[in-house]
């Protein structure tokens, strides 16, 4: 029989109308996530196992924190059990934020009605907190990030239902986030927002866009008088050929305008959008953000919208704070900030541009904890954790290949899973072998340079 029809989605089929097994995000990838949740489910054990793997590898790659801007299938409380259990049991190696996701078409405000009752922003701790709504407040006003396909149209009921939902959280002083790639998607939001604000101001709120490839100058004064900020993230390092094809050269330039953010005023952070978007690694994202490449090598931006490393790197640290509302406690290396910090396998400032990509830290710390250390520093680490169940693809992968580089350099360094935070420079391996070997850990001062 041929496979069945999806609105959303295609399965391929061979020259006998056979499914060969690829599943096609054609328009949206709506139909790779419903396979995905249809999947079977691990174990507990092997949950928690899985969620401790996803962390340490977030922190090989020198990340301490995240920000989890939620997913479809992500019910509140229940599928927060896990990673709760995890923190409880002092097994947590990254600091999260979480938003609550709205799960089904048409019953987004009901979501949020029952959750703003059930929890309130800033509840957990340090290493796992409610940060607040979204990325999808309502599902009329998902704008796919498909550039292979054309933009979609909002349909005309997407203001009703969005304003509704966005009073209810201005109204409790919720923060929100909606994910939006297109202007054309975030004027209408803005219009949405700036009626909401004239009876429940928002502009203390830390609400965000996500995304914003394509915003106006117009859309971005627009935020910057709301207090609203940007979180963008490296899809046009994937996506940029796709772009171009469809758009042009000349549009591509400003995907999104990210100089133009920076000038106006408008709290800008950087992350992924991570998992099912594009990768976790952060290294990609700084290195699109400072070349204005994509991860194939095609050059986008005009120097005008290319930013200095060190900029880039302020939007992974001092920026992201901003948006787990954390930039009292996170985002540079000084007294009364948080202990985190990775020294680097080689000098983000000075290694060719292509060498971007492959950094990766030597040693991580999070709290004042060694959570990842590799190369000459390893004894220092933690006890490798094995990966369960038994058949698990990370039980039978080889070990990673050694790093030959013998510079590192200190970044306390987070990021936006959907992912985002402190920039340093440190002289090297020396320094961080004396601050394990010292009786007072990080209490007594790492004598790193902050910026």
């Amino acid at each position: 029989n041929p496979p069945p029809d999806f609105d959303r989605g295609l399965v391929q089929t061979d020259e006998k109308g056979r499914a060969t097994g690829m599943l096609i995000a054609k328009p949206s990838a709506l139909i790779l996530y419903k396979s995905l949740a249809a999947a079977p489910k691990l174990s507990r054990e092997d949950q928690k196992n899985s969620t401790r793997q996803f962390m340490l590898e977030l922190n090989r790659l020198g990340v301490t924190s995240a920000i989890d801007a939620g997913g479809g299938g992500q019910n509140y409380p229940e599928d927060y059990s896990i990673i709760k259990e995890v923190r409880d049991e002092g097994h947590s190696t990254l600091r999260l934020a979480y938003n609550l996701f709205a799960q089904q078409p048409g019953r987004e405000y009901d979501d949020y009605a029952r959750w703003v009752e059930m929890t309130h922003p800033g509840d957990g701790d340090a290493m796992l907190k409610v940060l607040g709504a979204g990325e999808n407040l309502v599902w009329s006003a998902a704008d796919f990030e498909n550039f292979l396909e054309p933009r979609p149209d909002l349909s005309t009921d997407m203001e009703p239902s969005l304003e509704k939902v966005v009073r209810l959280l201005a109204r409790r002083k919720w923060p929100f986030r909606i994910h939006a790639t297109y202007d054309e998607s975030i004027s209408r939001f803005l219009d949405v927002f700036e009626r909401v604000h004239d009876d429940f101001p928002i502009d203390g709120l830390h609400w965000m866009i996500d995304h914003a490839e394509t915003i106006s100058e117009r859309s971005i004064d627009r935020i910057q008088q709301l207090g609203g900020g940007v979180a963008i993230q490296h899809r046009m390092a994937f996506q940029g050929e796709y772009f171009i094809q469809r758009y042009g050269r000349e549009a591509v330039k400003k995907t999104p305008p990210v100089r133009k953010m920076l000038e106006v005023g408008v709290p800008v952070g950087a992350g992924t959008d991570a998992t099912r978007v594009a990768s976790y690694n952060p290294w990609v994202g700084l290195y699109w953000l400072s070349t204005g490449r994509t991860i194939g090598g095609t050059a986008m931006y005009d120097d005008d919208n290319i930013l200095e490393r060190e900029e880039a790197l302020r939007l992974w640290t001092q920026g992201s704070a901003w948006f787990s509302s954390d930039e009292r406690e996170r985002g540079t290396i000084k007294v009364g900030q948080q202990a985190d910090l990775a020294v680097l396998s080689a000098d983000y400032f000075t290694v060719p541009d292509e060498r971007i990509k492959s950094l990766e830290s030597v040693l991580t710390v999070v709290d004042g904890r060694v959570v990842h250390a590799a190369e000459e520093l390893a004894s220092h680490g933690p006890p490798p954790l094995p990966a369960s169940p038994d058949w698990s693809p990370k039980a039978a992968a080889p070990a990673s290949v050694e790093s030959h580089h013998h510079h590192h350099h200190c970044t306390a360094h987070g990021a936006l899973p959907h992912m985002h935070e402190p920039g340093v420079l440190h002289e090297g391996v020396d320094r961080a072998r004396r601050w394990l070997d010292s009786p007072f850990g990080f209490g007594s001062g790492c004598d790193c340079w902050a910026f």
